[in-house]
C-alpha cells in the first residue's frame, strides 16, 4: 500500500495525494509511505523517485546495523524498530530530501501508524517541515525500545530479592540474551544519532536540533541501562554459583564425616567377618554385645567430636 500526505503552499494539508501531483510546485513538502507494499508498487522507488539502485537493493534485503548513507539530494537512513514479544529488531527505511520524505516497510509498523495518525490529526501539522517527521517517527522508535528495558530491568530487581540459590541460571541465561539482542539494536541507533547530530553533510535547523539531541540522550539512557543490567546479571549468576557451590562443599563435608565415622566401624566388622577358625571372641557368651556397644561409642565419640570441631555448623 502507497499512501502519502502534503502540504501545499498555501498551508492545506491533503492526504492520499497521486504520486504525480506531488511533483506540483504548489507541494511545500510531502510524505509518502510504502507499507507492505507489492512488487508493483515498490517499482515506484525507481521508476518514480529514481532512488540509488543501492539504497533501493537495502530495502529488500535485512541489514545487521541502523546506518546513514548519502546520496546526491537525500539521505538514506535504516532504522531498527523492536518488536517487543521476541525483542528481535525491524527494519525501517526512510529517504530523507528537503522537501519530502519516504518511508518503506516490509513490515506493518506501528510507529509509522502512530506517528501518520498523529501528522493528520495535529493542527500545527501544515507548520511542521519534514525533520520535524523525521524526528517524530525516530522519537517513536526509541520510545519502544523503554517498555522492553524496564520489563528486563523489574525481572532482574525480583530475581536479585529473592533466594537466589532457589532460582536457577536458565531465567538469567534469557535474560542476558534478550539484552544481547537490546544492544544490538541500541547502540547503533545511538551512534546513527550522533552521526545525524554531528555530520556536516546534514543540515538540521536549530530549532529542530533540540529535539535530535534528547533523542540521543534517550539513547545514551537506554546503552546505559542494559549494560549495567548485564553488570548485574554477572553478579546474580556468580551469588548463584558461589552459593551453589558453598551448598556442594556442604553436602561433600556431610558426607565426608558420616564415611569417616562408619570407616572404623566397617573395619572392625570387616575382622570378625573374616570366618577364620580360632578367634576366642566368637566363642565368648557376650562378645556380639560388647563388640556393638564399642561401635556406638566410636561412632557417638566421632560424631561429638566433628561437631565439636564446626564440620557441621554449615548445616
Amino acid at each position: 500500500m502507497i499512501r502519502s500526505i502534503a502540504v501545499t503552499n498555501d498551508s492545506k494539508l491533503i492526504q492520499d495525494v497521486p504520486l504525480e501531483r506531488l511533483l506540483h510546485s504548489d507541494i511545500k513538502w510531502y510524505w509518502v509511505d510504502f507499507s507492505l507494499p507489492t512488487e508493483e508498487e515498490s517499482k515506484a522507488l525507481h521508476d518514480f523517485f529514481h532512488f540509488h539502485p543501492l539504497a533501493i537493493e537495502d530495502c529488500f534485503h535485512f541489514l545487521q546495523r541502523p546506518k546513514l548513507d548519502y546520496y546526491e539530494g537525500y539521505n538514506f537512513l535504516v532504522l531498527h524498530s523492536l518488536n517487543p514479544k521476541t525483542l528481535l529488531p525491524e527494519e525501517l527505511d526512510i529517504f530523507w530530501g528537503d522537501h519530502y520524505l519516504v518511508t518503506f516497510h516490509l513490515e506493518s509498523s506501528m510507529e509509522i501508524k502512530t506517528v501518520w495518525e498523529r501528522m493528520l490529526k495535529a493542527s500545527n501539522t501544515i507548520n511542521q517541515s519534514v525533520v520535524y517527521v523525521l524526528y517524530q517517527i525516530l522519537d517513536k522508535v526509541v520510545d519502544q525500545y523503554f517498555p522492553s528495558v524496564y520489563r528486563i530491568e523489574d525481572s532482574l530487581i525480583q530475581i536479585e530479592a529473592e533466594e537466589t540459590a532457589n532460582r536457577g541460571t536458565d531465567e538469567l541465561f534469557q535474560i542476558r540474551k534478550e539484552l544481547l539482542r537490546l544492544r544490538r539494536t541500541v547502540f547503533p541507533m545511538r551512534d546513527l544519532l550522533y552521526r545525524i547530530l554531528e555530520s556536516e553533510r546534514i543540515q538540521i535547523p536549530k530549532k529542530n536540533k533540540a529535539y535530535f539531541k534528547d533523542i540521543y540522550d534517550h539513547l545514551l539512557k537506554l546503552a546505559e541501562s542494559i549494560e549495567s543490567n548485564r553488570e548485574l546479571t554477572t553478579d546474580i549468576r556468580d551469588s548463584y554459583i558461589s552459593l551453589n557451590s558453598n551448598r556442594m562443599n556442604s553436602i561433600m563435608m556431610t558426607l565426608t564425616v558420616i564415611t569417616t565415622i562408619f570407616m572404623p566401624l566397617t573395619f572392625i566388622a570387616g575382622i570378625y567377618g573374616m570366618n577364620f577358625e580360632y578367634m576366642p571372641e566368637l566363642t565368648w557368651r557376650y562378645s556380639y554385645f560388647i563388640v556393638l556397644g564399642v561401635m556406638v561409642v566410636i561412632g557417638l565419640s566421632m560424631f561429638w567430636w566433628f561437631k565439636a570441631k564446626g564440620w557441621f555448623k554449615s548445616n
